[in-house]
């Protein structure tokens, strides 16, 4: 069950670090149809003084004092065994609001919709509901994303071009369990069988 709902762009993060199972479907709007897809989802929480986060704050122009920190994410294929491209890293550097921490805008070193460095507002709705809008040079994107439990989380998004809407994202996703948790469990099993 979903015990806390984060409502701050940090807390979202702390929340969200681990590696996720993505599950996507991608409806388009153009001739190129319809896809699918599976993949990893890494994420990694950054503090205000990492080095990615204040490279990021200098090559935007912003004062780095006002960044809360940051995340890293990373994408691969959920069955690869090879360690993630780092051309497919993004990172997120949070600037909230001074009066209200629900309200921010976040510097992006490479956007989801165009690989260029971005600023993105975002916003908590009062229910948990994250909405980030990005500008960017030729398209308009919105994502939405909330958590459904402590390890189930959705998002959908929204890509505008001049004329319209261009394509539509449905991404569902469940955090994997990591090794040392699974050998807990397994551990606990076997104690639990050894006393009966």
């Amino acid at each position: 069950m979903l015990l806390t709902t984060p409502m701050t762009m940090m807390d979202f993060f702390r929340k969200s670090e681990g590696v996720w199972f993505s599950q996507r479907t991608v409806h388009r709007f153009d001739s190129a149809g319809d896809e699918s897809g599976e993949s990893n989802l890494i994420i990694k929480v950054l503090d205000s003084d990492d080095r990615r986060v204040l490279q990021i704050c200098q090559e935007q122009g912003v004062d780095p004092t006002l960044a809360s920190g940051g995340a890293s994410f990373q994408w691969q294929g959920n069955l690869s065994e090879k360690e993630p491209d780092p051309n497919y890293e993004a990172i997120l550097v949070d600037i909230p609001h001074p009066q209200n921490t629900q309200v921010g805008k976040f510097l992006r070193n490479k956007g989801y919709v165009e690989g260029i460095p971005v600023i993105g507002a975002y916003h908590f709705a009062d229910d948990g509901v994250l909405t980030i809008e990005t500008e960017y040079e030729r398209n308009q994107g919105q994502e939405r994303s909330w958590f459904v439990t402590d390890d189930f989380r959705v998002r959908v998004s929204t890509v505008k071009i001049v004329n319209g809407v261009n394509l539509m994202t449905y991404c569902s996703e469940r955090r994997c369990v990591s090794p040392s948790f699974l050998e807990e469990l397994i551990e606990k099993n076997r104690l639990r069988v050894s006393a009966i």
